[in-house]
């Protein structure tokens, strides 16, 4: 493929998920907002918050579908004026139910945005460029991020959180619109399998012994970091660390930043380390601990600026992204789609289950002019950390799964 057609498929699935990262974080900015007006509780933000997660993983396996049968460009384009009629849905909304249904929505219809991308990547990249590409998409997604700490703040003080939904409505509309009309398309030669037989191969990526090893610590580590950036962030921000309101907005943007250069500095090493001796499944391994590392110091309140703990929570959160990367080389490419969506199911359903459960740990505490007390925030992310090291001892143990020579499904 020319050079300008691969910078145009990544530039228009990235900019797909870029929206998909702006409503995952949104919440950050409007959760003052929405719960002054609806008078929530921390499990009900929780809730409200987290369903994006439920309905984004309800639709993977039916997207990872779609993906494979009908392409990456014809899926994104259509199902991202779902999310843009959910976020409209969210900002006219003046009760907690039609909130709900908005998230849900917004849920599904951005479901499809981060593997979509890989897909298209996969189509036209070669294997070798797949975690710097995967690493630069994941850092258009940062980019999101960083949108909604000080900019969405600042932006808010100048309008309602409403009109700001009605925005978001617009432009993802024309992101849907840029991507139907200037993506190019490109069939796998498998894709003629029926509907049911491509159901069949997402079940067999599920009892896959290969494909839960690979994941074991991704899904866990990365459940917990969109958990947090996503929404409890800024609450841990305030309450344990006693940061003001702007410092803490500007702290979430330095983490979007930092997953940024995190995504585009481990996808371009991954390779590199991997010529010279160290796999990619390794590196992704050393990455992930360094992430557990980073939040122990966090838990035990190490005398670091607030700032580098931060910066060093973004760089690491997203290392766990190299695991599509490593799953590439053990499915054929047929059944990216399937397989990426499967990965992203896992992972989202965790984020679902650690927003809630955050959320109801908080709830055990007394609110406390307006903010909870730290052992409330600090019992919740011990849990978080104690399956994170359940995980990576899985990770790290022998296993026959991964010394085939060949594909581990076909």
């Amino acid at each position: 493929m020319t050079p300008s057609v691969c910078l145009r498929v990544f530039f228009l699935f990235a900019a797909g998920y870029f929206v998909s990262y702006v409503f995952r974080g949104v919440n950050l900015g409007f959760a003052p907002l929405i719960t002054h007006d609806l008078g929530l509780s921390a499990a009900d933000l929780g809730l409200l918050t987290s369903l994006y997660f439920i309905g984004f993983a309800a639709a993977q396996i039916p997207v990872g579908v779609l993906l494979d049968h009908f392409g990456p460009r014809r899926v994104t384009g259509g199902m991202l004026v779902f999310a843009a009629l959910g976020i409209w849905v969210f900002g006219m909304a003046h009760g907690l139910a039609g909130m709900m249904a908005g998230r849900l929505l917004i849920g599904v219809g951005v479901s499809v945005c981060l593997s979509a991308a890989f897909k298209a990547s996969a189509q036209y990249f070669p294997v070798a460029r797949l975690p710097l590409v995967n690493g630069l998409t994941m850092a258009m997604g940062g980019l999101g991020g960083v949108v909604v700490g000080s900019p969405l703040a600042s932006l808010l003080a100048v309008a309602s959180w409403r009109g700001v939904c009605a925005g978001l409505g617009v432009f993802t509309l024309v992101v849907a619109g840029a991507i139907l009309l200037f993506a190019p398309e490109k069939r796998d030669a498998h894709h003629q399998a029926d509907i049911v037989t491509q159901f069949k191969g997402t079940w067999h990526i599920l009892r896959s012994a290969a494909f839960w090893k690979i994941a074991s610590f991704s899904v866990v580590t990365q459940g917990v970091f969109y958990a947090m950036q996503s929404l409890w962030i800024r609450p841990y921000l305030l309450d344990v660390m006693g940061l003001n309101a702007s410092h803490a907005a500007a702290l979430v943007s330095v983490l979007g930043f930092a997953m940024m250069a995190g995504c585009i500095g481990f996808g371009a090493a991954a390779r590199s380390l991997e010529r010279r001796g160290v796999p990619v499944y390794a590196f992704c391994g050393i990455g992930m601990g360094l992430f557990v590392l980073v939040q122990l110091l966090m838990v035990f309140r190490a005398p670091l600026p607030p700032a580098a703990l931060l910066a060093a929570y973004g760089i690491f959160g997203g290392t766990g992204i190299l695991s599509y990367a490593v799953l590439a080389e053990y499915f054929p490419s047929h059944m990216i789609g399937r397989t990426n969506t499967t990965l992203t199911l896992v992972i989202f359903v965790l984020i679902f289950g650690f927003q809630v459960g955050i959320g109801g740990v908080l709830s055990q505490w007394p609110i406390e002019d307006g903010h909870y007390p730290a052992a409330a925030h600090l019992t919740a992310w011990g849990v978080l950390i104690a399956l994170q090291i359940a995980s990576a001892i899985w990770y790290v143990l022998p296993s026959r799964v991964l010394q085939k020579t060949g594909r581990a499904v076909s």
